[in-house]
């Protein structure tokens, strides 16, 4: 095959149809489950994907694979194809489901649209390149990305993957990152600003410690009491806290603000 295109899109397929099948049973889809993958490349996954769930909404952004994957597709009437940028594409008010393995140059857009849009995923499995999921997850350390996610959503790396499973060979160590959207937020809609502005004023800051980065929000002894009660080291850096910790600190600010 020819991978000029699929090269500019920073792309790297699966080669062992053995193992896609091993992945996309972890995902434990159900039947009636419609799921979106992005950037289906040769069909790899989509064609084990068929096999599962109810629907198949591939999107595939270059015309030549597109092309290809519709004659490949013909016969799968759970499959539907559409060529476009996942980025500009407009996601349906339904309930859904994404597996994909996404090409490495937009792997962050691609989680901030899902992410963000008002109608996210039940829950998504992507292939990513490994130092964006830790990132994105907040291992081994929280992140300003992790925080401000996981009162939405629980993310986790649940596999990772060897550069020889792919074609060509990858540059970079791969992972598969598991992205589960909670029954109920941790931070209610009305305080959802506000969180966003604490986190990103504690991380961006950057003073000392964290201690000195909220000085002018809690009081001398306020917030050796906060590090106390959640354990935490009071002169401790913003990455060095859990969500669990920032989530009681926050807590404890909306009763004080």
């Amino acid at each position: 095959m020819n991978l000029r295109k699929s090269i500019r899109f920073n792309q790297n397929f699966f080669k062992d149809a053995d193992l896609v099948a091993t992945i996309v049973r972890q995902a434990n889809f159900a039947p009636q489950d419609i799921v979106y993958e992005i950037g289906p490349g040769q069909g790899i996954i989509t064609r084990e994907l068929a096999k599962m769930v109810k629907k198949v909404v591939a999107i595939e952004i270059d015309k030549e694979l597109f092309l290809r994957l519709k004659q490949k597709f013909a016969n799968f009437p759970n499959v539907q194809l559409i060529n476009i940028d996942f980025l500009k594409f407009s996601i349906p008010d339904v309930n859904y489901k994404v597996f994909a393995n996404i090409p490495f140059n937009i792997t962050a857009d691609v989680l901030r649209k899902l992410l963000t849009v008002v109608n996210p995923p039940t829950n998504a499995y992507l292939v990513v390149q490994k130092e964006a999921a830790q990132k994105f997850a907040g291992t081994p350390k929280e992140t300003q990305f992790s925080i401000l996610t996981k009162p939405r959503f629980e993310l986790e790396i649940v596999r990772s993957f060897r550069k020889t499973d792919y074609k060509p060979l990858p540059s970079v160590e791969t992972v598969l990152l598991k992205i589960i959207k909670r029954p109920e937020a941790l931070v209610d809609q009305a305080a959802k600003d506000n969180y966003i502005w604490f986190v990103k004023y504690g991380f961006n800051r950057w003073r000392q410690n964290l201690g000195k980065n909220f000085k002018e929000v809690f009081t001398y002894k306020q917030w050796p009491r906060l590090a106390r009660d959640l354990k935490f080291n009071p002169k401790a850096q913003p990455t060095d806290l859990t969500f669990n910790q920032w989530l009681g600190i926050f807590n404890f600010y909306q009763t004080i603000k």
